[in-house]
């Protein structure tokens, strides 16, 4: 009974690590530009974090990838098992391309090819909820930062110059910028990790007869979280290093009132998403909103679309999500011609 369930958990691990390496810029990626801490404790530090996200804040949005865009009755090994793939195949090209990528939209869309195809998507929520989300939570980001960023910061780093990041920081600022990447990894777990976690789960109690909402449904849900949430840290160790250096590096020059502030904003709106109504959204963009609003404060438009790379960010940004739900859609059609019960 367990051995057809091999080769899908293989696939959600291959999401994960992947996941784990384009997760890292928006939760470290502030502090390692602001050089508050070394790239080589980032991995450890980044995957304990989304762990306790994930068991403690991340049930409801792993029961909306499971079950609220394709139905959890659809999830038998083979289609899970080329909806995580399709997924990971599309974050590996980004994270190659050292460009942080959505995975959650990336996911989404990979749940939509099958569905599309056996025409079964469950447009409700996806159209009135999730999609519109999209739109909203990047930009309150993006303002929040941009008027902390004109209206607080400006101000305070004329009174007290080590906001600019130029001096030595304080120690107690250091900590709490620290703290802050602590608890935007805590929120990537509490939202991201269910897309690796909850088709598995969808799977996993088709396969074993399991009710949901009863115990056993919630200890498989415990079981996929344990297994796929320390891949992040694996995926951090292997991809993240040049991310945080495309982001925190290469995207501003960050002082450490600026990573404080990119952090906090952007991990409260993803765990007020994720905890309120379980909404799978992008922290990834939320982030790069962030530091667009704050880098437009300081210097202005044109050098922020002049000398950071952006165009190449959008352009991967738009391209995976769709590569993503294209192999997807094309699996489920050689899968299906083929005969296969998935």
């Amino acid at each position: 009974m367990l051995t057809p369930l091999l080769v899908p958990f293989l696939a959600a691990m291959f999401l994960a690590v992947n996941m784990g390496g384009s997760g890292t810029a928006p939760s470290f990626a502030v502090a390692y530009g602001a050089n508050l801490i070394r790239k080589d404790r980032i991995p450890g530090v980044f995957g304990l974090f989304v762990l306790l996200g994930a068991i403690i804040a991340g049930k409801k949005v792993s029961l909306t990838i499971g079950r609220d865009i394709l139905p959890a009755d659809v999830m038998s090994p083979e289609m899970t098992t080329l909806i995580l793939l399709s997924v990971g195949i599309a974050m590996l090209v980004a994270n190659l391309l050292k460009v942080p990528q959505s995975t959650t939209q990336t996911t989404v869309f990979a749940l939509a090819g099958p569905a599309l195809y056996l025409d079964v998507l469950q447009t409700r929520r996806l159209l009135l909820e999730i999609i519109p989300m999209w739109v909203v939570l990047p930009l309150c980001s993006f303002v929040l930062t941009y008027l902390i960023g004109r209206y607080v910061h400006g101000p305070a780093r004329l009174k007290w110059p080590n906001l600019r990041g130029s001096g030595p920081p304080i120690p107690v600022v250091v900590w709490v910028v620290i703290i802050a990447s602590c608890y935007v990894a805590f929120a990537i777990g509490s939202n991201n990790v269910a897309n690796a976690a909850g088709p598995i789960v969808s799977m996993t109690i088709n396969q074993l007869g399991i009710v949901p909402g009863t115990y056993n449904y919630l200890l498989i849900l415990i079981l996929a979280t344990l297994i796929i949430a320390p891949c992040f840290a694996i995926g951090s160790s292997i991809f993240g290093g040049g991310l945080v250096d495309k982001i925190g590096k290469d995207l501003i020059d960050l002082g450490p009132f600026t990573a404080i502030t990119i952090s906090v904003v952007t991990a409260t709106l993803l765990l007020v998403a994720s905890i309120t109504r379980g909404i799978p959204t992008s922290l990834v963009q939320m982030n790069v909103a962030a530091i667009i609003g704050m880098g437009i404060s300081k210097h202005g438009w044109q050098k922020m679309k002049n000398d950071t790379p952006l165009l190449k960010i959008f352009r991967v940004w738009f391209v995976a999500p769709i590569l993503a739900m294209g192999i997807s859609f094309l699996m489920t059609a050689i899968v299906k011609n083929l005969g296969f019960p998935g």
